[in-house]
């Protein structure tokens, strides 16, 4: 999985499924070079339109949530700009959600600041469901279908790939945003975590984070995994670097050194960006790429093969690019 089941004891986040950030995704607009599209998907049991199977969760993102994208602009782990997105309470299977736009040292302030891009847009909840644009900016929230593939079944069992997509129907609540590059940084090189935090007792309170995909789950040991949600970027190197070296190590055969290199590449643990290059993940991440795979051969040192699994085939050639809800049988 990628940053699915987050907290400890494979549980979710807060307790709570909408608070559960799965998936981060950075990469070029399709329908305009000077624009970047940024995915933050949570709530990995979504329904979407039918009746709901045991296992599913309700379709509706947390009202007491501060769903963040954070962008570094100059390389010191520290949030330079901040998209927030917040949601009114579902009444009568309506949501609205408002997202703020904020740079410099108001990014940083935990409450929702900044300008106003997006006021009450609905959250969609089916296939009608369409984005809204506000100036340069596109913008959708609601349920998609889960880009994310992976042979879950071949990774709990020694990798012997069985060639089943355990995500192959799923849903997820989706933010997709696009936004000119310049409200990004001045220039081609940023970083990119999502955050989620939920209001409590008055106060703000991070339960999970993510920049690389499925880092947490199968790397963090489960005692530390809670902490690390709770944690920032900037303070993964000194927290995590010898605990992942020694993982990387045990796990993979790398040599000491060998092993602090690879951990670095994700350490501290932001989504860099190059527009300049090509997106192929860990530059950026397209709804393509196979970064299960990646996981995999970086924890192994290269001794574990691709799980073969393709890209889902719902994809939309148009904003927002992932596919409209899977429905699942009443």
């Amino acid at each position: 999985m990628s940053n699915h089941y987050s907290a400890a004891n494979l549980r979710f986040p807060g307790d709570d499924a909408r608070l559960d950030l799965t998936d981060l995704y950075v990469f070029a607009s399709p329908d305009d070079p000077g624009k970047t599209v940024l995915v933050m998907n949570a709530n990995p049991f979504t329904t979407g339109m039918s009746a709901m199977p045991p296992f599913l969760m309700k379709a509706e993102f947390h009202p007491d949530g501060i769903y963040r994208l954070n962008v570094d602009t100059d390389g010191d782990a520290q949030t330079d700009v901040a998209f927030s997105f917040v949601f009114s309470d579902l009444s009568d299977g309506r949501q609205t959600g408002t997202v703020r736009y904020a740079t410099g040292a108001g990014a940083r302030d935990p409450e929702p600041s900044g300008d106003v891009l997006v006021a009450d847009t609905p959250v969609g909840f089916d296939d009608s469901a369409r984005p809204v644009e506000a100036g340069p900016v596109r913008l959708f929230l609601g349920v998609r279908s889960d880009p994310f593939f992976a042979d879950a079944d071949g990774s709990f069992h020694g990798f012997r790939w069985t060639g089943q997509d355990a995500f192959a129907d799923r849903n997820v609540q989706s933010v997709v945003l696009e936004v000119p590059n310049d409200m990004l940084g001045p220039g081609p090189r940023i970083g990119v975590w999502a955050t989620v935090g939920v209001r409590r007792d008055g106060a703000i309170v991070q339960v999970d984070r993510g920049g690389h995909p499925t880092i947490n789950p199968f790397v963090s040991p489960n005692h530390t995994k809670n902490e690390y949600n709770r944690r920032q970027p900037v303070d993964d190197v000194a927290n995590y670097l010898d605990i992942w070296a020694k993982f990387l190590q045990d796990n993979g055969g790398y040599a000491p050194e060998e092993a602090r290199e690879a951990a670095l590449v994700v350490l501290p643990d932001i989504l860099r960006y190059d527009r300049s290059r090509p997106v192929a993940y860990p530059n950026g991440r397209s709804l393509t790429g196979d970064a299960f795979s990646a996981r995999f051969a970086w924890m192994s040192n290269g001794s574990i093969d691709s799980q073969g699994l393709k890209p889902h085939d719902d994809l939309l050639a148009e904003f927002p690019y992932l596919g409209v809800p899977n429905v699942y049988p009443v």
